[in-house]
């Protein structure tokens, strides 16, 4: 018996979004994620139309896992000069260290760009990326992200931080420990889009939810940290979400199923709700090993247990005292 395929076909995007600014960028805004898979980051988006002097990019985002400032910029129409210069006038301005450019046409003379631009500029990564729309005979178009232009190596370093070589050999140490992390997070609990560790002595994840991250980091004092990191751009709302919390200790402990550090941290804008073990990056591989496997259960217990509070806490730390 033969197969029955489909056939394939391209759909123009200006069928679906009749307006880049006005109902493409929305839909890019509240499905970033789908962009964050196809380039292998956790990216949260900040702002949509953020200013830079007479211009405005139209999505500022982070990839939450370098802590990178990204500015994309979306056409529905072949590429064009006027946006290649926009993009490098947005990086200027914005000291981003990611620029993203989606098209769903790239001429061959600005993907030459691109790839020029990443072999002469190593603190940006350009990016372009062709937005198609996709069906199978009658069926409802598909978005595919597809990457035409990237760096060789977009995690690439300025090299060591200091004259010694030991704070380079402990950068890589971080970024192995923090690569088999995020691939096993990736790969088995669809836990994150990241793909490439970074030599840093943290990493973030997104939660689904804006102003909250997970967290794991090799904190002072020779800790290890996992984490529920709250910064909802603003300290009474951040303590707002962090108290209704804490109301919650005995809960939310007894769920986790060990101690739980409520921490205001006074100071700052941002508060924390955490656990520790001992730790460091220095220790032996066995050592190493058990970090790991502790790190990827604590985000998980995070995950199942106070994951599904985060909309809910949002929306009430937005909402005034009076009206609660």
């Amino acid at each position: 018996m033969k197969p029955v395929l489909g056939k394939l076909t391209r759909v123009d995007p200006r069928t679906v979004w009749k307006h880049e600014a006005l109902d493409f960028t929305p839909w890019l805004e509240e499905h970033i994620e789908e962009l964050g898979e196809a380039l292998g980051m956790d990216l949260e988006v900040t702002a949509r139309e953020s200013a830079v002097g007479s211009f405005a990019v139209d999505l500022l985002a982070k990839d939450l896992g370098s802590n990178r400032t990204v500015i994309i910029e979306n056409q529905l129409a072949q590429t064009d000069h006027s946006h290649l210069g926009q993009l490098i006038t947005y990086a200027a301005g914005l000291e981003a260290q990611v620029v993203i450019w989606v098209s769903p046409d790239f001429r061959d003379e600005h993907h030459a760009a691109l790839d020029w631009l990443n072999r002469g500029e190593a603190s940006v990564a350009y990016f372009g990326v062709v937005l198609e729309l996709l069906q199978v005979d009658d069926s409802r178009p598909a978005v595919n992200l597809r990457v035409v232009s990237s760096p060789s190596t977009w995690t690439r370093e300025a090299g060591s931080s200091g004259p010694s070589g030991e704070v380079s050999e402990k950068r890589v140490a971080y970024r192995e420990f923090f690569q088999r992390l995020i691939d096993e997070l990736r790969e088995k609990h669809k836990f994150t889009n990241a793909k490439a560790g970074q030599p840093q002595n943290w990493y973030s994840f997104p939660t689904g939810t804006g102003g909250f991250l997970y967290s794991v980091s090799f904190a002072s004092g020779g800790k290890v940290r996992a984490e529920l990191y709250i910064d909802l751009g603003d300290r009474d709302r951040n303590i707002g979400a962090f108290e209704r919390l804490q109301a919650d200790k005995p809960a939310l402990v007894t769920a986790f199923g060990e101690p739980l550090e409520f921490e205001r941290l006074d100071g700052k804008r941002a508060c924390r709700v955490a656990c520790y073990r001992p730790g460091s990056i220095d220790d032996s591989e066995e050592s190493l090993e058990g970090y790991h496997q502790w790190c990827v259960d604590r985000l998980l217990r995070f995950k199942k247990v106070i994951g599904p509070r985060l909309p809910g806490l949002a929306e009430a730390s937005a909402k005034p005292a009076a009206l609660e």
